[in-house]
C-alpha cells in the first residue's frame, strides 16, 4: 500500500453532510485502508467491526442524514481503546481472561455514535492501561506508524498508531499517567487530555478511578474541539462527573522546568526541539523556569507511592484467582499495592495535598506549563529488555498532571531524524480544557512545523548522520571509506561558533582535529548518512587521537562527528581562523 492521505474529522464529516460523499462510501474507503494496513500493523486492534456490519452502520447514518438529523461526525471513522465499552464488542482490557461483553457503551461512545460517528473497531494497549509504551499485551505490540522500529508510546497504543496510520480520523484512547499525551507525542499527533470530570468515565474498565480520563487521538486541534464539544458534560452516572466550567487562561507568561531539571536521557534531537518549541513559545508569552521539585514528587506517589493501591484494587480478583493471566510485567507493577495500608495512603493523601496546595500557587505568577510530552523515545527491543525502567523514562514529564488535577493538551513539535515525533505538552489548572486548545492553536500558528513523515510500511534502515572535517569530506584521501559504506551525501554545513580547528602533527595522512571551545568559530563541515551497521564498520576503523562524539551544527542540531583527544593537540597548529579543512589545503599549508 502507499501511505494514504489522512483527512480530518470535521472534512469528512462536511463532505458527507453536504452530499459531496456519502457516509457508505466513507466506510468502503476505509474497509479498503484497513485491509491493506493490516499486512503492516494487524496489532493495531483487539477487535473490529464486520465489514458487512461496518456497511451496515453507514447505511444507517445515510439514512439519518436523508431524515433531516444534523449529525456534526456524520460518516466520521473513529477507533475505541479496549478498555472503554462498546456495544457489539467484547471489552478486553488487553488481557483475554478478563473479557467481556457489555449491553450499552461508554457515554463518551454513545455521544459520538449520535452525532453520526462511525466506530470501526477496540484497539490494542498496555494491559489494563499499565504503561506508556505499547508492548505489555497478549495481542502484540503496535509500532510507531512512522518507524517501525520503535514504541507506538502506550498505554493507548493501538488508538494512536491507527490515527497515524491514517486508517480513522480520530480515536479514543485514557489517561492516568500519560497515556493519552505519549503515544501523541511519538507519532506526531495531538493528545487532548480532558479535565478530570469533563468527560464522562462510564463504561471504563478502571485504573485508577479517581484520576482516570478518556482523551482523544486527532491530527489536529481542530478535530480534538469538535470531539470535545460533543463528548463533554455532565453524567450523572458517572460519579466523578462533573458540570462543565470554562475557565479562560491567556498565555502572557509560560513555566518551563528550569534547565538543571530537564532530562532528555540522551537524546540531544529532543533537547533541540524543545528549545526551538520554547524559542517559538516565547514569541507569544513570557517563558518563566521554575522549580519542578514538587511536581516530581507528586510524580512519584502514582508509582512509587500509595496510589498503587488504586491500579491493584481495580485488578483484585484477577491477582487473587488467575494472576497468571496478567502480563509479568503489569503483574509486578501492580501487585505491591497489596501491601500498602491505609496508613500509607492516608499519608499520601496528606502529602498530595501540600504539594497541590504548591502547584496552585504556579498559577499565580503563570499562565501555562510548557513541558516536553516526553524527553525520549526507544525501540520496542529496547523497552522488552528494560521494561520498568524506560517505561519510568517516559512518564517523567507526564505523571503528575491527573494527580495535581490538571488539563494538558499535548501537541507536535518536530521530528527526529529517525521520524520518530517529538511533542511538547501545555498544562493548565482544571477547567482550562478550552484555552489550551486555543494557546494549541496559537503555538502551531507560528512553529513552523514541516508535515509528518513518510509512514513505514516495510520497516525502514536505520540510519546515522556523521559530520567529517578533514579527510573525509569530497575528493579528499580517506573519502573512499565513506562511499565504500553506501553513505548519502546530506549537505555543507557549519559547526556552532565554539569550535576550533587543528592540523594534527605527524599525521598520516593529514587530518585536522575538532575541539569544543568556547572562545572558537563555525567550522565547515560535511555531513553524511549511513546505515547502522555501515557506521558501526566505520567508527571501528577511527584511529586515535581521532574518536567519534557529537556535534553541534549552527542551527542547533546535532550530528554525530569526528572530534579528538586532548593529545591530539600536542605539536599540532591552530587553524580555526581559516574556517576549515579545505581552506586549510589549498593554501598550501
Amino acid at each position: 500500500m502507499t501511505a494514504a492521505p489522512r483527512p480530518t474529522a470535521r472534512a469528512i464529516a462536511a463532505a458527507v453532510n453536504s452530499g459531496q460523499t456519502t457516509a457508505l462510501a466513507v466506510a468502503e474507503a476505509t474497509l479498503l485502508r484497513l485491509a491493506a494496513y493490516d499486512a503492516v500493523q494487524p496489532q493495531i486492534w483487539i477487535s473490529r467491526a464486520s465489514p458487512e456490519a461496518l456497511l451496515a452502520a453507514a447505511r444507517a447514518i445515510d439514512v439519518r442524514l436523508a431524515a433531516g438529523e444534523d449529525l456534526p461526525l456524520a460518516g466520521v471513522p473513529f477507533a475505541v481503546k479496549d478498555n472503554i465499552d462498546v456495544a457489539g464488542f467484547h471489552t478486553t482490557a488487553a488481557c483475554p481472561a478478563f473479557a467481556y461483553r457489555p449491553a450499552t457503551s461508554a457515554t463518551v461512545v454513545e455521544r459520538l455514535l449520535a452525532a453520526g460517528a462511525l466506530c470501526v473497531g477496540k484497539t490494542n494497549l498496555d494491559q489494563f492501561a499499565t504503561g506508556l509504551n505499547g508492548t505489555r499485551s497478549p495481542y502484540g505490540a503496535p509500532r510507531n506508524a512512522h518507524n517501525l522500529a520503535y514504541v507506538s508510546g502506550g498505554s493507548s497504543s493501538g488508538s494512536a498508531s491507527a490515527v497515524a496510520a491514517g486508517l480513522v480520523a480520530f480515536a479514543l484512547g485514557t489517561d492516568t499517567a500519560g497515556s493519552g499525551r505519549v503515544p501523541a507525542a511519538f507519532q506526531h499527533l495531538v493528545g487532548f487530555k480532558p479535565s478530570k470530570g469533563r468527560w464522562s468515565n462510564r463504561g471504563l474498565v478502571p485504573a485508577c478511578r479517581t484520576l482516570d480520563c478518556i482523551t482523544v487521538f486527532a491530527h489536529d486541534t481542530a478535530d480534538a474541539r469538535i470531539v470535545d464539544g460533543i463528548v463533554a458534560g455532565f453524567d450523572p452516572a458517572d460519579a466523578f462527573s462533573k458540570p462543565l466550567a470554562d475557565r479562560p487562561r491567556k498565555m502572557r507568561a509560560i513555566g518551563v522546568p528550569r534547565r538543571d531539571q530537564r532530562a532528555f536521557f540522551g537524546d540531544v534531537e529532543a533537547e533541540h526541539l524543545y528549545d526551538r518549541a520554547l524559542d517559538r513559545l516565547s514569541t507569544l508569552g513570557r517563558i518563566v523556569e521554575i522549580d519542578y521539585a514538587p511536581l516530581q514528587e507528586a510524580a512519584q506517589l502514582l508509582y512509587g507511592g500509595p496510589w498503587v493501591a488504586e491500579r491493584t484494587a481495580a485488578l483484585a480478583g484477577l491477582l487473587a484467582d488467575n494472576p497468571d493471566a496478567l502480563d509479568p510485567t503489569v503483574r509486578e507493577v501492580v501487585a505491591p499495592g497489596q501491601d500498602i495500608g491505609a496508613v500509607d495512603l492516608f499519608n499520601g493523601i496528606y502529602r498530595l495535598a501540600e504539594l497541590k496546595r504548591h502547584a496552585d500557587t504556579l498559577w499565580e505568577s503563570i499562565d501555562l506549563l510548557a513541558f516536553p510530552t516526553t524527553g525520549t523515545t526507544y525501540r520496542v527491543a529496547e523497552l522488552l529488555a528494560a521494561p520498568i525502567a524506560l517505561n519510568s523514562a517516559l512518564g517523567y514529564y507526564t505523571n503528575f498532571v491527573n494527580l495535581l488535577d490538571m488539563a494538558a493538551l499535548a501537541v507536535p513539535a518536530g521530528s527526529r531524524a529517525n521520524a520518530t515525533g517529538f511533542g511538547v505538552t501545555l498544562i493548565g489548572p482544571a477547567d482550562t480544557d478550552l484555552a489550551l486548545l486555543d494557546a494549541a492553536e496559537a503555538y502551531l500558528s507560528v512553529a513552523d512545523l514541516p508535515p509528518p513523515p513518510p509512514l513505514d510500511l516495510e520497516g525502514k534502515m536505520q540510519t546515522v548522520k556523521l559530520a567529517v572535517v578533514g579527510a573525509h569530506l569530497k575528493d579528499m584521501p580517506l573519502h573512499w571509506q565513506l562511499t565504500s559504506r553506501d553513505a548519502k551525501f546530506v549537505g555543507a554545513f557549519e559547526t556552532a561558533p565554539n569550535y576550533r580547528l587543528y592540523a594534527m602533527a605527524d599525521s598520516v595522512p593529514p587530518k585536522p582535529a575538532l575541539i569544543h571551545s568556547e572562545d572558537g568559530g563555525a567550522i565547515a563541515i560535511e555531513v553524511y548518512e549511513l546505515g547502522v551497521a555501515e557506521f558501526g564498520s566505520f567508527v571501528a576503523e577511527v584511529p586515535p587521537p581521532l574518536a567519534i562524539g557529537t556535534v553541534t551544527l549552527a542551527d542547533g542540531s546535532s550530528v554525530k562527528g569526528f572530534v579528538a583527544e586532548p593529545r591530539a593537540l600536542v605539536g599540532a597548529r591552530d587553524i580555526t581562523h581559516l574556517g576549515g579543512w579545505r581552506a586549510f589545503v589549498a593554501a598550501g599549508a
